[in-house]
């Protein structure tokens, strides 16, 4: 079965227990907010470092992605709320908030977040003595991932500080899901987290500076969300700091260096495959941002 076909198949399981017998519009708020998935990177970096890494507990790994995967969309639901981005659209279509309120918005992204750690407690509780040591480890290195000091929480506080370091925020708002995804992929495999952390550092940082050449140079419709968010919130961003060649340029160091940052496993060439894949992916127009930055 294909990454995507995993994907699908756990989400919808875990959705439909969701929803089962809750409060009607709050159950399609959930549903609305987790689909139809977007790229679903991050769990499907989690599921290629587990594969590479043997995959012994199939059913752990499966619960670990769809577990980021809630995170993830629990932070864009969050993120659109007119106290921070105050966006109208996401993934080409209305935002939660817009669709189903304010209120029905907060209480989205905080179900989403508590269904995530709900999934691997499952996981851990159907389990073998080895499967509960896998799914504590991997609540822990979510819950790292996903608060303070160096979660996606701490990436949003960071932008109430008068000094930012650009390094840190960009790990902290985006680095972090990507971390946890690759470590999250090695521990679901039985692989020790530790040496993962890097690729995912460097996935994520090149992630985020390719989203900053994004907003700061395409529209709203080829992105499907607004664009221009950075400088309307004066946000710490690649482009500000180093410019659209110089940004351009630290894409492509960050990328090289991720691939050689892979730690020696049996599915090594594949995951520098994914890398790579990945790459074409985040600078398909790099042409085109050469000549804006003309």
């Amino acid at each position: 079965m294909s990454f995507s076909a995993r994907l699908d198949a756990a989400t919808a399981a875990v959705l439909a227990r969701a929803m089962e017998g809750g409060p009607s519009q709050l159950a399609r708020a959930l549903h609305y907010a987790v689909t139809p998935g977007g790229a679903r990177i991050r769990p499907t970096i989690l599921l290629s470092v587990a594969s590479a890494c043997g995959d012994d507990r199939p059913h752990l790994s499966d619960a670990a992605a769809v577990a980021l995967e809630l995170i993830h969309c629990a932070s864009l639901v969050h993120d659109d709320l007119p106290c921070f981005d105050d966006a109208d659209t996401r993934r080409g279509k209305a935002t939660v908030h817009k669709a189903f309120s304010q209120p029905l918005a907060v209480l989205t992204g905080d179900s989403l977040i508590v269904l995530a750690f709900d999934i691997l407690a499952a996981a851990a509780q159907d389990g073998s003595h080895s499967d509960v040591q896998r799914a504590l480890s991997m609540v822990r290195v979510l819950a790292a991932r996903t608060g303070m000091p160096m979660g996606i929480c701490a990436g949003q506080g960071w932008e109430s500080e008068s000094s930012i370091n650009l390094s840190a925020y960009h790990r902290a708002k985006t680095g972090a899901l990507f971390i946890a995804a690759t470590q999250m992929g090695a521990i679901a495999a039985g692989q020790e987290p530790d040496q993962w952390e890097e690729l995912g550092a460097r996935i994520g940082e090149a992630f985020q500076v390719a989203d900053d050449l994004r907003d700061a140079l395409y529209d709203a419709d080829a992105l499907g969300k607004p664009a221009g968010q950075d400088a309307i919130h004066a946000r710490p961003n690649a482009v500000a700091e180093l410019g659209v060649q110089g940004a351009v340029s630290r894409l492509q160091d960050i990328l090289g260096g991720a691939i050689s940052s892979i730690p020696r496993c049996q599915g090594e060439a594949t995951l520098a495959q994914m890398v790579r894949r990945y790459a074409e992916k985040m600078t398909p127009a790099l042409p085109q941002l050469n000549a804006a930055a003309r």
